[in-house]
């Protein structure tokens, strides 16, 4: 464990000491607030439990693409600049080393849900919305966000192309986001199976309408502990190449 956060302190630090982080926050929220103005607040609900919901909807399309931007880097950039021969020839386990990548890009999608708080603050101004609603719709950000990092930290192991590892991260994420219609036209037993691989339809969107379900939370860890395997893996396998 102690390997594992030296190395997420490591990324961590070089994230807030340069731009690309700050520059995808900035862009992320200032987007949020323009799909917030515009839809959430302008599309003719009533209710402030409908616009808060309407919030966590919009605010999950861009925590998946701020996922996605912030994995890039995470071994991509290491061996486009050569830095990735320190941590393949380091005393520490493979595993550790994405778990600290992961966890450092983890805090920064972290930072920036934080900092979207004001948006709901404004609905609580002018108007009434449950508290638990506003925790369980940060919950489902949070646990959507992680496991779109993930994704993203495969695809940055995969490829030594930052773009090229984003392009490959969408795709996956893609392809997990339209299984709730692939469901649709494939026969029975296939369709539950496809249809609980939804990304978003399935699982997210209990959370934005402030329920919270155990089935989505363990789902989204799944996703989690098998996209870092699998990026373990990915190492393993250039060692030996």
């Amino acid at each position: 464990m102690r390997n594992i956060l030296l190395i997420a302190r490591r990324d961590l630090s070089a994230y807030l000491h340069g731009v690309a982080g700050y520059a995808i926050i900035a862009a992320v929220l200032f987007i949020d607030g323009v799909l917030f103005n515009a839809y959430a607040l302008g599309d003719g609900a009533h209710l402030s439990s409908e616009v808060l919901s309407n919030f966590f909807y919009l605010a999950s399309g861009t925590t998946m693409i701020a996922g996605i931007l912030l994995a890039m880097p995470t071994f991509a950039e290491e061996r486009t600049r050569g830095t990735d021969v320190l941590l393949t020839t380091s005393p520490v386990r493979d595993a550790e080393v994405v778990g600290g990548k992961y966890l450092a890009a983890l805090g920064m999608l972290t930072l920036l849900i934080a900092l979207t708080g004001y948006m709901p603050m404004m609905i609580l101004w002018n108007g009434k919305i449950a508290l638990a609603h506003v925790l369980v719709g940060y919950a489902g950000l949070f646990c959507l966000g992680a496991a779109t990092t993930a994704i993203g930290v495969l695809g940055s192991a995969l490829v030594n192309n930052q773009f090229a590892a984003g392009i490959l991260s969408a795709v996956m994420v893609v392809t997990l986001l339209i299984c709730w219609k692939l469901a649709s036209v494939v026969d029975a037993p296939l369709t539950d199976v496809i249809a609980y691989m939804s990304l978003f339809d399935k699982h997210f969107v209990p959370f934005l309408e402030g329920r919270l379900l155990l089935s989505g939370v363990v789902y989204y860890a799944s996703l989690v502990g098998v996209f870092l395997w699998l990026t373990t893996r990915v190492l393993e396998g250039r060692k030996l190449a």
